[in-house]
């Protein structure tokens, strides 16, 4: 489980990053930025952290991040499609070679989903060569809490996923 001040999981993912030659572009729906913002706390991040996207509303994902309306319709705002279209999405309009999207719920605003709810994708990419991991993760907590949560499981996860990718 995360930590909670993001302060650790921030230094090891940067850490990882740069020992691995990764610069990471973020997909940010319910997290709003916070993952790309713990990962700029840390000196250096600017060798490790290329941009980021905060795309709230389903019109900015399409016009930014190229997720299509059907994958939203047909699998909800928050859905792993939809992450990795994001993840997809950001890697095509970035020179980065790893892209984290994180889309969710961190109250009770929609009915259909569990509050705490996110989806994660973690694309990479090395040369032609691109693979993207997904999963959906719960958390418990208040609004902020939950969110907190999510960008430090975001960037606990790239080390696990990148190992995957190499293999």
């Amino acid at each position: 489980m995360p930590n909670g001040d993001g302060t650790a999981a921030a230094k090891a993912a940067a850490e990882y990053l740069g020992d691995h030659g990764l610069v990471l572009v973020t997909a940010e729906s319910c997290t709003a930025g916070l993952i790309a913002s713990r990962l700029a706390e840390v000196p250096g991040a600017g060798q490790v952290l290329e941009s980021a996207f905060v795309v709230y509303d389903p019109k900015a994902k399409q016009r930014y991040l190229g997720v299509s309306a059907g994958t939203i319709d047909r699998y909800n705002l928050t859905s792993e499609p939809v992450a990795l279209e994001m993840a997809r999405g950001a890697l095509k309009h970035s020179d980065a070679n790893l892209a984290i999207a994180n889309t969710g719920v961190a109250d009770d605003a929609d009915p259909a989903i569990r509050p705490g709810t996110q989806c994660f994708a973690w694309a990479f990419r090395e040369g032609k060569r691109t693979q993207i991991f997904t999963e959906t993760q719960r958390f418990i907590g208040r609004r902020n809490e939950i969110r907190e949560a999510a960008a430090d499981y975001a960037l606990e996860r790239i080390a696990l996923y990148h190992r995957r990718f190499k293999h």
